[in-house]
């Protein structure tokens, strides 16, 4: 496995993994609709590409040349700037407890912790199987938010976080 620092040019790749990798992981938790609300609101070329300007640093898991995970990481606030949020870290399914997740969240860590940041945080969805992967690999749950996304859709989350 190798980490590549993604650029504009590779967000349709990303875009592409959450296509796949969404609907299965979180068919037993949203609506379909909500998912495909949810992708076009996030994954789209425009939305990628604002959050790039916005300072989020994605990276890609390549195994040989198939992107198989994806991550997004920033600087919480310029403010807060010892605090770096992990926005995104998706594997494809059929790969999860293979020690992606772990290579890429490890990755995340440390390029956090390069650029000045004591704690990781996080928002999982409360009844993602993704928090027990969060649990074991020291994450906290610091509070609980309902987060309104529009069209009548909420993110219900545990916000986490890890001292780096």
């Amino acid at each position: 496995m190798e980490i590549q620092i993604a650029t504009v040019k590779d967000l349709p790749r990303i875009k592409d993994l959450a296509e796949t990798i969404w609907p299965v992981c979180y068919r037993e938790i949203i609506s379909s609709e909500q998912i495909r609300y949810m992708l076009d609101l996030i994954y789209s070329q425009d939305a990628l590409e604002a959050q790039l300007e916005k300072g989020h640093r994605f990276i890609i898991v390549l195994e040989g040349e198939t992107p198989i995970g994806f991550a997004s990481f920033s600087k919480k606030s310029k403010e807060e700037s010892t605090i770096f949020r992990l926005h995104k870290l998706y594997v494809l399914t059929t790969l999860h407890t293979k020690g992606v997740g772990t290579f890429m969240l490890n990755y995340v860590c440390a390029e956090s912790k390069k650029a000045g940041a004591c704690l990781l945080e996080l928002n999982v969805n409360k009844y993602n199987p993704a928090k027990n992967f969060y649990d074991k690999k020291g994450f906290n749950i610091s509070k609980e938010e309902v987060i309104n996304i529009g069209n009548g859709y909420v993110m219900d989350d545990y916000v986490m976080v890890k001292q780096l």
